[in-house]
Parts: C-alpha cells; sequence; structure tokens
C-alpha cells in the first residue's frame, strides 16, 4: 500500500509551514549529534546542513549563525533535561523525597553525552556567561527554585524572595558543580553515587534543624 504523505493534503500556506517546522527540527537534531561528537569547534554548518540534506540557504531562514544554531540545541537539551527532572519529581509530596528524586535524575542526567557536552562542557563558553545563565534561570535553576521553596516552607523561618533566590542559587551551584564532577570522573557511576550520599547528609542536616525549631 503506497504511503501518502500527510503534508502533502494541507493548504499550501500550512504546508509551508509545516515544511519549514519540519526542516528546522532536522537542523537541531543533526546539530545536536555533531555539536555532542564533535565539539562546537569542529563542527561546520556546511556538515550540519549536509546531514540535514537542505540547503545552506535554508539553515540561515532559520539560524543566523553558528551560534544561533548551537543555542537552540542547548536550548532543546536543556529544556528536555528540565522536563525529565520535573517527571522524576511529579507524585513525590514530601519535599526531602522530591529534591532526592530531582537530584537523582540531574545527575543520570549529567551523564549522558549531549547534555554533557553541550550545556556542562561547552555552553558557558559558546554562549558566554551572561547569556549562558539566562538559559540556566528558564530551564533547570527553575526547577531547583522550586525545589528549594518546598523545603524552605517546611521551615519555620520566613524566606522572602531574595532569600529563596540566593539559597536555590547557592544549591544550585553546589550541584551543578557536583554534575560536572561526575562527567569528568573516571568512574561516573561511583563519582555520582558519591554526590547524591553527600547531598542527602546536607538535606538530612538541614532537614534536622528544620524540625529542631519546629515547635512541639
Amino acid at each position: 500500500m503506497e504511503t501518502v504523505d500527510a503534508s502533502a493534503l494541507l493548504p499550501g500556506r500550512e504546508r509551508r509551514a509545516a515544511y519549514s517546522a519540519a526542516t528546522k527540527r532536522a537542523l537541531v537534531a543533526v546539530a545536536t549529534r555533531l555539536f555532542t561528537e564533535q565539539g562546537y569547534a569542529a563542527t561546520s554548518l556546511d556538515s550540519v546542513v549536509a546531514g540535514a540534506d537542505v540547503t545552506k540557504g535554508a539553515l540561515y531562514h532559520h539560524f543566523s549563525g553558528k551560534q544561533a544554531l548551537f543555542e537552540a540545541v542547548f536550548e532543546q537539551v536543556a529544556a528536555e533535561a528540565d522536563g525529565r527532572i520535573r517527571a522524576a519529581m511529579d507524585d513525590v509530596d514530601d519535599p526531602w523525597a522530591r529534591a532526592l528524586s530531582g537530584l537523582g535524575a540531574f545527575l543520570a542526567i549529567v551523564r549522558e553525552p549531549a547534555y554533557r557536552r553541550v550545556v556542562v562542557q561547552e555552553g558557558p563558553s559558546v554562549l558566554g556567561h551572561e547569556r549562558h545563565r539566562e538559559q540556566e534561570e528558564r530551564s533547570t535553576f527553575a526547577t531547583v527554585a522550586d525545589i528549594v521553596r518546598g523545603i524552605l516552607d517546611q521551615s519555620p523561618w520566613s524566606a522572602d524572595d531574595q532569600l529563596l533566590h540566593t539559597f536555590a542559587r547557592i544549591f544550585y551551584g553546589a550541584v551543578s558543580s557536583a554534575g560536572a564532577s561526575v562527567t569528568e570522573a573516571d568512574d561516573q557511576d561511583a563519582a555520582a553515587l558519591r554526590v547524591e550520599t553527600a547531598i542527602g547528609f546536607l538535606l538530612t542536616g538541614f532537614r534536622g534543624l528544620v524540625e529542631a525549631e519546629r515547635p512541639a
């Protein structure tokens, strides 16, 4: 039975929009693979368009250049990671268990080649410090802030938005640094286990302080 391309049944304008969206997805998919395997510097736009089987003009229709393409890859990899972290915390009501579930998911993600190469290793240098931080604020940092808010809500101490942000930034910095150390370790599974253990001790200690201050 002959397969019919569903996009061919769409009106002209919708068909062109569908083709354009498919082209952009193909470019990002190929760029993700090449940036992961070869790194940013060694990846040429010619290799990206060849892999996606499109013209250079089609690439420039969607992206101003290689850095813009890298940023699109970064956004997608970071967004997918954030979605997986949030999914790991779904249906976990206890804020302490929720934090550990999110941490476990994050430490699994940082061991994956695409996240390790694009987000951890090359993101800061390719995007620049400010742009990289902006991207973080919209993805994994926002999730960490939600985790921290859930923890602080258990405490008897008042925490305004500034304190919340400061606490979240410290926690995020510690987890990100730990995640980077996992990606660089010879035995990543063992390194991840050590990080989970250390963070678990910290959360347990903070939980002890909270419960000690809570009125009887």
